[in-house]
């Protein structure tokens, strides 16, 4: 398959995939990424040296989020099932994930980097769950910020829609490794990769994730299908969750009905 808006990079010799989201500057994870990033993992089942996937965005941001045209009513659907795909992959493949975070880390791209076992970020990044400004809710960070983060800081994020720094996200245990101001994410990640992931067992790297991350990984298989459940059943039938997302493709302010 050729790749039109991610590229893939092998690097330490095959035995890490970096998965590059390859359309600046906003790199959304629009359906066509969705289905190249779904094919790129879909490869990696019989290539069992494969120690780390390592996601990163091409330019200045990681990812402004998922496509909102493809939030409407009519496509929601189709769109969630691409999106949460991406995720039982992931789950099944259980090899550990980084991702290395500059500038804005928005909705779907906070919930792609939100999955990952490591979180690198240079003094740039921004992470946001904006949806509710739009009057939706995100299904994988609502079941994935509470195990990434405290309780409290994933209702705020939820429910205000505010993005927080790299310094708090740090703060918070978000972020593993944080870039001093100029150094660059990628390097820092490359020399902790080196040393404490390379010289590993991918074998042995699969079978502790699995371990460690029973509960996340068990969440991610039975409560995003009820989120996804919720999403399209309720919050879609709803007025305003419509009104948000029609009002941000005409660029105008919503119109709230409050139901």
């Amino acid at each position: 398959m050729d790749y039109k808006l991610i590229k893939t990079e092998e690097h330490f010799g095959g035995e890490a995939l970096k998965i590059i989201l390859n359309a600046p500057k906003a790199n959304v994870l629009e359906a066509t990424m969705l289905d190249e990033i779904s094919d790129a993992l879909a490869r990696l089942s019989a290539k069992k040296q494969v120690k780390l996937i390592i996601f990163e965005g091409a330019g200045k941001h990681f990812s402004f989020g998922a496509s909102v045209p493809e939030h409407t009513k009519d496509k929601a659907a189709m769109m969630l099932k691409f999106f949460h795909r991406m995720f039982y992959q992931l789950v099944d493949l259980a090899i550990p994930t980084m991702a290395i975070v500059r500038g804005q880390c928005l909705g779907g791209g906070m919930e792609l980097a939100l999955f990952c076992n490591f979180i690198v970020a240079d003094q740039t990044a921004m992470f946001g769950q904006p949806e509710i400004v739009l009057g939706v809710f995100p299904p994988p960070a609502s079941v994935m910020l509470p195990f990434k983060v405290s309780q409290a800081l994933a209702d705020d994020l939820a429910l205000t829609g505010r993005s927080i720094s790299a310094v708090e996200a740090k703060q918070a245990g978000l972020v593993n490794l944080l870039a001093d101001q100029g150094q660059d994410a990628w390097d820092v990640a490359s020399g902790w990769i080196s040393a404490n992931i390379i010289p590993k067992s991918a074998s042995s790297l699969r079978i502790a994730n699995k371990a460690v991350r029973m509960r996340f990984f068990r969440a991610v298989r039975e409560d995003l299908p009820r989120m996804e459940a919720l999403y399209l059943k309720e919050l879609m039938e709803s007025l305003d969750a419509n009104e948000g997302i029609n009002a941000f493709i005409e660029k105008r302010k919503p119109d709230w009905k409050h139901e």
